[in-house]
């Protein structure tokens, strides 16, 4: 049993494959004409974000209605937190209102276990900083086992902005555990020089994207985090293109069954070519979908199920 949802590091395999037969089940619920589960009538899910969003918090207040929770969104701009209160305070006024869970996404590494210290309810990772976001990893595991069939056996290439990314350590720890094999490809100056001791012994590093595409069987783009960059990682962003970026004499490098991924926003024509974005390779699209699926899972045996 797990309480919170901190890190993909809490997951074991047995629980993760749980967590994604679980969200193949509500996915089922897309088809039918009410689309909500009385599960978790009764419980409150606050969404706590410190930082903007659009794809994740959408994507938990959907699956926390569909599951029939109360949902409470909570936004740091024009809240109290503006006039200087401490995260502390706001998870202890959290906690007298009742909330059973609270997702939260948060500017700075590792506030998400800071906030399971201080509340009764399941605390959810939404983004820490540049640390991790569980739940994008699940959704793109369950995306790449509805696409391909498996996980275990996968060769994944994880490319771009590792450095910046919580969604690739999130995916690199998830997915190594599921059985994938993954290779993170970036400029040096964008891959951590321990990315692959400090999440998973068997993670390879290359910095050469054409050789690593046609033994490739998924391909995941991550977005240039220009805003958090304070330093010139690159020359230019059409040289960063020109190396990096994944276009349509890129992609008919890859293996006929090979996939495309980005977890969004893109940058398009920098990280990825619009013509392979929006090809029939390209799962960026499903990949929303499947993240109501996939966060709905995480809810219900957070609140209402097992774990």
């Amino acid at each position: 049993m797990i309480k919170h949802l901190r890190s993909a590091a809490d997951l074991d395999a047995d629980t993760a494959t749980l967590i994604l037969d679980t969200a193949a089940e509500m996915a089922t619920l897309a088809g039918r004409e009410v689309k909500k589960l009385p599960t978790l009538r009764g419980r409150t899910v606050v969404n706590l974000f410190y930082e903007d969003s659009t794809r994740t918090r959408i994507s938990f207040e959907a699956a926390a209605k569909r599951l029939s929770a109360d949902v409470i969104n909570f936004s740091a701009k024009g809240s109290s937190v503006s006039k200087g209160e401490s995260l502390k305070d706001t998870a202890l006024t959290l906690q007298a209102m009742g909330a059973d869970a609270v997702v939260i996404r948060h500017p700075a590494s590792g506030a998400p276990h800071r906030l399971a210290a201080w509340v009764d309810g399941s605390v959810v990772n939404a983004g820490d900083g540049t640390h991790e976001h569980p739940t994008q990893a699940l959704l793109d595991a369950y995306t790449m086992r509805s696409r391909l069939g498996k996980i275990d056996g996968l060769r994944v290439a994880i490319v771009g902005d590792v450095l910046h990314s919580r969604v690739a350590r999130s995916n690199v720890l998830l997915l190594t555990t599921l059985g994938a094999q993954v290779t993170v490809v970036g400029p040096p100056t964008l891959i951590p020089k321990d990315i692959a001791p400090a999440l998973a012994t068997d993670t390879k590093v290359s910095y050469d994207l054409d050789s690593v595409l046609p033994d490739t069987d998924v391909v995941m783009m991550l977005r240039v985090q220009t805003e958090r960059m304070q330093n010139s990682y690159f020359p230019s962003a059409r040289e960063y293109s020109r190396r990096y970026g994944l276009d349509v004499a890129r992609m008919r490098k890859l293996p006929e069954h090979a996939i495309v991924m980005h977890p969004g926003p893109m940058n398009r024509g920098m990280e990825i070519a619009p013509e392979v974005a929006d090809s029939s390779r390209s799962t960026i699209v499903e990949q929303v979908a499947n993240g109501v699926s996939a966060r709905m899972a995480v809810l219900y045996l957070l609140l209402g199920g097992k774990a």
